[in-house]
Order: structure tokens, then C-alpha cells, then sequence
């Protein structure tokens, strides 16, 4: 349990991360052991995580659209996860998990590009596993994150645009905020924490939605035509799929098979499951009827406020944060798209962005397990007296959240300019799946 909570604290605190790159050859005798247990799991935390993406979240947002959408909305995954796993493979792990030498506290370096120099290596983060199943593990974490984006601009972003906007966006936007919390960079060093993508993925991706929606303007009709989800059984199972996906994505950051994996997957059932009832409640109580998407919702909102915290809080602390979870999510979800009138068309803000930072935020409140070199103590949070955690965890929001929706509007200007961002107002009424794409559900 320790070694293994030693190694997340090098994750996130950042201060013993150095690049493979810099990392002097091993001898036989301290090279690490490849423990195939550890390695197992992390297989399979793999394939649980690329499933959350395809099909999982390509049925999520394809339940929630209008059926003259569904098709492009789903496709938006798949073309996703294809896109971002060669830019992973071609740079983007390298950039964002090894040495950058002088910029190190900014980038990566090149030494790991096109997966150079992985034969019989193993990384200083999982020195258990080899380093191409690594790799390939922090891939799942490249792909899902562009794809949760696309929920902001559902049915009416440009395909072509859309696959501009996410090349530029992985490189530009993901692979630096990686780099600076898990990868060795300055907010790792500052000692701001994040179990398993809470800053790096939801906040990321949930700010960046927020860009996205706001600079597309709202797809015609909104708030004067019907425009309610097409099947919400397509939701349902890519929740299922998810939740499950889930266990992958919080307790394989783990990177081993031992008693914090088991903590994490445990935080992470435990704030879904309060989470989704919280959100049921209130909406019943609200509106008079508990909707299938209300619940839906609530569940994705638990696990997204988990993340940051999933191995470094206590089971009852994950309670509290999916209470929270479900409560302030919905009322993000609900009320500023009603008052404010922008069209987050599928609550990527509401949900993720605002799941990231409530989830952040209460990791520096109930943080008890998690040792940090930088601080050559125990980090804790506020509820063991160290509030100072809790400041730690704002720098962090502050930074990654600033960085994104500038980093994401330039990159709209970009794509903009390259090829037009938005389809034409007769192709979104007709809908994206024939007029982009050819085809439709029957």
C-alpha cells in the first residue's frame, strides 16, 4: 500500500518526475521487476477506459441528440479516439511524459516519439509495467477527453472542422496540462493533486465545451423548438458503460493491482451511486417527475467529482462529494443555460466542467492518504488541518481553467479560419447525418 501510494504521490505531487529521457541506464540488478499482476490490470484498466469513449460515451451523447444527428454525433468518438491515438503514439505521450530538459516545467521532450526506445523500458510512474502498456494506458485518457467537448457543440459544428479543432486541441491543450500535473511539470511541483483526470480531463474538457458553445452561439431554434433527446435508451446503456469504463479510468490510475486500486474503484461506485439518487431527488422535487436523464446525468456527474479525489479520500468523504456532486451539477446543468441562455447542448460544462472543479476543490478538503515529497510530510487536507491543500487545489483550477479557454477560442479562430466552424443554417435544419455524411437512421 505504501509503495503504491508513494507512486501516486510521485504522479501528482510532481517533484520526483523525471523524463525517461533523463533516467540513467538500469543495471540488472536495480532495473525494475515487471510485476505481471500489476501489468494485468492495467491491460484491462486499458480496455475499460477506450470502451468509455467508444461505445460508451458515442451512445451517451447519440441518445441525447435529435434523430436527424445521431449518427454524426456518434461518429464524433469514433473519429476521435482514431485521431487522437496517432498524435498520442506520434508525439503526444512524449511531449507530455518525458524530460523537456530547461522547459521541463512547461513540456516534454522527444525522446519517446513514435514510441522510440520503448523495447524492455519501463517509465518512473509505473515502474511495475512495461512502458508501452503505459503508453497505451494514457492514450484512453487522450482520446476521451477532445470527445467529451463534442457534447458542447452537438449538431451544428462542421466534421471537417471539428477534426481540425481536435488535432490542434490534443496537442495544444491536453498534452501540456498532462505534462504540468502528471508528467513533472510546475503545477505537479506546486503539489496540486489529481488522482485520475479531475483537472487534466474533466475541468479540461469542460471548459473548453464552454468555449465551444459560447463561440458556435446556439443551434437554431433553441428555446423555441422541441428539441428533446431522440433515445434515451442509447443514454442509458453508454451510462452503463461508463460507470463500468469508470472503474477503469479512477482505480487503474492506481498503476498497480493492490489496496489504493481497491480504494479508488470503491470512491468511485460509492459517489456515483449517491450522486445519481441526489440528482434524482431534487429534480423530483423541483419539477414533480424524476426523468431517466435526470438520473443518467447525476450518475456521470458523481463519477466525473470523484476523479481528483478517487484514491487519496476515505469511503465516507466519497459520499459527501457525490452528494455534492449531484446537487451542484444539476443546478450548473439547469439554471445558467436557462438564465444566461447559451446552448451547452449536451451539459459538457454543467456536468464535467463543473464536476472537475467542485471535485478538486473537495480533494484539498478531504485528502488523508496521499504522501507528498514536496511538502516532506503527509499531504492532507482540510479536514486534518492542512487548509492550505485546499488554496493548492484553487491555483490549480485557476491555471488549467484560464489556460484552456484561452488555448481553446484561439484554436476555434484557427479552425475557423481553415475551414469554417459551423454548418449552414438549411444543413442543420435538415440534420448533420445526411447532409454531412450521407446517411440516417431508419
Amino acid at each position: 500500500m505504501l509503495e503504491s501510494a508513494r507512486r501516486v504521490a510521485v504522479r501528482t505531487a510532481g517533484a520526483l518526475v523525471v523524463g525517461v529521457s533523463a533516467v540513467p541506464a538500469a543495471t540488472a540488478a536495480d532495473k525494475p521487476a515487471i510485476d505481471t499482476g500489476d501489468t494485468a490490470w492495467l491491460l484491462i484498466a486499458t480496455a475499460l477506459v477506450l470502451m468509455m469513449n467508444i461505445p460508451g460515451l458515442a451512445l451517451f451523447y447519440a441518445g441525447m441528440v435529435r434523430k436527424k444527428n445521431v449518427l454524426a454525433t456518434a461518429v464524433q468518438a469514433f473519429a476521435v479516439a482514431a485521431l487522437a491515438t496517432v498524435l498520442w503514439f506520434a508525439v503526444g505521450y512524449s511531449l507530455a511524459y518525458t524530460d523537456g530538459g530547461a522547459l521541463n516545467g512547461a513540456i516534454g521532450g522527444l525522446s519517446r516519439a513514435f514510441g522510440s526506445g520503448l523495447q524492455g523500458s519501463v517509465h518512473p510512474l509505473a515502474g511495475t509495467v512495461p512502458e508501452n502498456v503505459f503508453l497505451m494506458y494514457q492514450a484512453t485518457f487522450a482520446i476521451i477527453t477532445p470527445a467529451i467537448i463534442a457534447g458542447a457543440f452537438a449538431e451544428r459544428m462542421k466534421f471537417s472542422a471539428m477534426m481540425w479543432f481536435m488535432a490542434l486541441w490534443v496537442l495544444c491543450v491536453y498534452v501540456p496540462v498532462a505534462h504540468w500535473i502528471w508528467g513533472g511539470g510546475f503545477l505537479g511541483a506546486a503539489g496540486v493533486l489529481d488522482f485520475a483526470g479531475g483537472l487534466v480531463v474533466h475541468l479540461n474538457a469542460g471548459i473548453a465545451g464552454l468555449v465551444c458553445a459560447l463561440v458556435l452561439g446556439k443551434r437554431h431554434g433553441y428555446g423555441h423548438e422541441y428539441m428533446a433527446p431522440h433515445d434515451l435508451t442509447l443514454t442509458l446503456i453508454g451510462t452503463s458503460l461508463l460507470w463500468v469504463g469508470w472503474f477503469g479510468f479512477n482505480a487503474g490510475s492506481a498503476l498497480s493491482s493492490g489496496e489504493l486500486a481497491g480504494y479508488a474503484m470503491l470512491n468511485t461506485h460509492v459517489s456515483a451511486a449517491v450522486a445519481a439518487l441526489v440528482w434524482m431527488a431534487v429534480e423530483w422535487a423541483s419539477r414533480g417527475k424524476p426523468s431517466v436523464l435526470g438520473i443518467l446525468s447525476g450518475a456521470v456527474a458523481g463519477l466525473g467529482t470523484i476523479t481528483t479525489a478517487a484514491g487519496f479520500v476515505e469511503p465516507w468523504a466519497a459520499m459527501v462529494i457525490g452528494l455534492m456532486a449531484g446537487a451542484v451539477c444539476y443546478w450548473a446543468a439547469v439554471i445558467p443555460k436557462t438564465q444566461l441562455g447559451y446552448d451547452d447542448s449536451l451539459d459538457a460544462f454543467g456536468v464535467h466542467g463543473i464536476g472537475g472543479i467542485l471535485g478538486t476543490i473537495l480533494t484539498g478538503v478531504f485528502a488523508t492518504r496521499v504522501i507528498n515529497d514536496v511538502a516532506k510530510g503527509q499531504a492532507v487536507g482540510l479536514v486534518d488541518g492542512h487548509g492550505g491543500q485546499v488554496l493548492t487545489q484553487l491555483y490549480g483550477v485557476a491555471v488549467v481553467g484560464a489556460y484552456s479557454a484561452i488555448a481553446t477560442w484561439i484554436i476555434l479562430k484557427i479552425a475557423d479560419g481553415l475551414v469554417g466552424l459551423r454548418v449552414t443554417r438549411d444543413e442543420e435544419t435538415e440534420g448533420l447525418d445526411t447532409t454531412l455524411h450521407g446517411e440516417r437512421v431508419q
